[in-house]
């Protein structure tokens, strides 16, 4: 078992975006770019990652495997001491986080493209989480790049191939492996969170309070299966597509309206009063019932403004709490309610790392589906979803009537308003066309007669007055970093706004995002559905910008 080296080119293509570097699988699969990649992750580590202790994981999808094997071999090269592999590679993204902070390791390697479809036609992905357990920072993430841009060769140590299947503890050449149960630490976890007796005693003294899990075929098939068979002794009947396939059963493991058509349509045949699903990695999640959609923005608002019901937060408090900018403001008005700190930062889950870390926030959310807390450093969509179901079962305590999520909603909205709230999504659109766009608003922006002017809807009377424009800057208040560029904001006199971004998400074309937000305080209003509360904004961002000129689109690819 020699060390051998090997030659490479180096790529100009292989910077992270914000959750890691996501191509298609075709792309890793090209000879040293999946080798490359690895050898500068480690080289990005202190002393090139020699004694390090790192977790492999991810979410099974296609090439996982392969690269799992890849890791062991220039993980030995360069001496890692030992690496912590969910069994068959499987772990979830905020199950790795939690292995990485419970056994302190010095990070970990995932193995996903989150939401992104799998099989070997479509993507696959490599982020790193450093020691707190979030995704690496802007200057790790940077010094990757860096280095990926002038490696020279990468080295080897081929000790064969170590079967990933079984658990247990191994040895990879001189490196330790422990291949460990994929779910135990994290259902560990949430039972030191959530009340489990209190959530048990209402699902099976409530017949009438019917659930369906759906994982999308992704990560969080054994997950839901822990919790929701295991611990709440729930019969399989509450699990759809829970079973990890590496491509998602042909599906796109994204729970939105669109691509969680499952569900959608089971709960609306079934009535079912809890529907809930989660993406490819498990760091996503989508709550529905009957009659009732959760957006991702009302859902981490409800959850903090429920904090008090849940163990976690009633034993050691709410630090703080925070949303990603484009996410709409109903948290904002929860956390002023409560006297919490509230903090607004760029999409990316790393933003919040700095915070939680020193002790400053403790709930948080982002509008693409994304909610989570401080137990972890990564967004959570089990921890979501069962937080919901706290919830749920607190609110209906003593009550003779089954108080359910539409209600919940309600009764939120008459305390703080409503935010409706909707995103466009224009995917795998020319980059010449989305940077046309990005430059138009540039040159928006920068017109001295475009703040004041004012803009009708086509199909009503509304009108909207623009008060503001900026392309959002963030300074974070724990290290001081500057983040600039990330998104542009046009913020009307009656409070509306509408952003649009450029998604570093895809791994093919561009992607842009349009994010529409509209407060009310008119309760006749609170029953209507966003799409018909923010039709007349709709219409004044597109005139406003163009964007169907620009894109060459007529229509969203996805609407949330």
């Amino acid at each position: 078992m020699s060390i051998k080296e090997f030659k490479t080119t180096a790529f100009s293509d292989q910077k992270p975006g914000t959750s890691g570097l996501r191509k298609r699988v075709k792309v890793f699969q090209g000879e040293h770019y999946t080798e490359n990649f690895v050898q500068a992750i480690l080289d990005a580590m202190p002393n090139g990652g020699k004694g390090s202790t790192l977790v492999i994981g991810g979410d099974g999808r296609y090439w996982a495997r392969e690269t799992v094997q890849t890791i062991f071999k220039i993980g030995a090269a360069v001496g890692v001491k030992k690496f912590i592999v969910g069994q068959d590679s499987i772990l979830s993204t905020p199950a790795a986080s939690n292995i990485i902070r419970k056994y302190k390791t010095d990070g970990g390697i995932l193995l996903t493209a989150s939401h992104n479809p799998g099989g070997p036609n479509a993507d696959f992905g490599i982020k790193f989480n450093t020691s707190n357990g979030g995704p690496a920072p802007e200057s790790v993430t940077n010094k990757i790049f860096e280095i990926t841009k002038t490696l020279k060769s990468y080295k080897m140590l081929d000790a064969g191939t170590l079967d990933i299947t079984k658990i247990g503890s191994f040895k990879y050449g001189p490196v330790d492996v422990e291949i460990i149960d994929s779910v135990k630490d994290y259902v560990e976890i949430m039972e030191t969170i959530f009340d489990f007796p209190l959530i048990s005693k209402f699902v099976s003294s409530t017949p009438e309070f019917t659930i369906l899990f759906d994982g999308l075929h992704g990560v969080t098939g054994p997950y839901g299966r822990a919790i929701f068979v295991d611990t709440l002794k729930l019969s399989e009947d509450v699990l759809q597509n829970c079973i990890p396939l590496q491509d998602f059963g042909g599906g796109h493991p994204d729970p939105n309206l669109t691509y969680a058509h499952d569900l959608v349509a089971a709960v609306e045949k079934k009535q079912i009063v809890f529907g809930a699903a989660s993406d490819g990695d498990g760091d996503r999640n989508m709550i529905y019932g009957a009659g009732a959609f959760v957006t991702p923005s009302d859902s981490v608002a409800v959850i903090a403004d429920w904090a008090d019901s849940i163990p976690y937060f009633k034993k050691g408090g709410v630090h703080g709490v925070a949303r990603s900018m484009p996410t709409s403001k109903a948290i904002d008005a929860v956390g002023k309610a409560h006297g919490w700190e509230f903090f607004e930062v760029p999409t990316g889950w790393k933003f919040f790392g700095n915070l939680m870390d020193a002790g400053r926030l403790s709930i948080c959310g982002e509008e693409s589906f994304g909610t989570g807390s401080d137990h972890v450093r990564e967004k959570d969509g089990v921890w979501a979803i069962v937080a919901w179901l706290n919830i749920l079962a607190a609110a209906n305590q003593g009550k003779s009537k089954l108080v359910t999520i539409k209600e919940i909603l309600l009764d939120h909205y008459k305390k703080y308003g409503r935010n409706f709230f909707s995103r466009y999504d224009y995917e795998e659109v020319s980059s010449e066309g989305a940077n046309a766009l990005i430059d138009n608003l540039d040159k928006l922006f920068a017109s001295p007669n475009f703040k004041g002017s004012k803009y009708k809807a086509s199909s009503s009377d509304a009108s909207f007055d623009v008060s503001d424009v900026y392309n959002f800057t963030y300074t974070d208040p724990i290290d001081g970093s500057v983040s600039k560029n990330q998104g542009h904001v046009i913020t009307f006199s009656d409070g509306s706004r509408v952003v649009f971004r450029l998604s570093g998400t895809g791994s093919h074309g561009a992607t842009v995002r349009m994010y529409i937000e509209k407060y009310s305080k008119n309760e006749s209003e609170y029953g209507n559905s966003a799409a018909d509360g923010l039709k007349p904004l709709i219409e004044v961002a597109l005139e406003i910008t163009q964007l169907k000129k620009f894109l060459g689109r007529d229509e969203p690819t996805v609407i949330t």
